[in-house]
């Protein structure tokens, strides 16, 4: 599965995987949401992030939500 990359633009540190490109069922009160990337099949995600909790999330909610540090 391709794991692609979102930025919320509602708050600056929050991200998200979805399991497709236009990010269908990432959650509203976060949008908008901008595709920033995409992890293919055989990749590991950033962060040592783990594939088969996001594969999980993505199975069950259509989405996985992380954030980064602050600068």
């Amino acid at each position: 599965m391709k794991l692609y990359i979102f930025r919320s633009g509602a708050s600056k540190e929050l991200r998200a995987f979805a399991g497709d490109i236009e990010g269908s069922k990432l959650p509203g009160q976060f949008s908008p949401w901008q595709a920033i990337g995409v992890v293919g099949a055989e990749k590991a995600p950033p962060h040592n992030l783990s594939r088969d909790d996001i594969e999980a999330a993505i199975s069950s909610r259509g989405f996985q939500l992380w954030r980064i540090k602050p600068a």
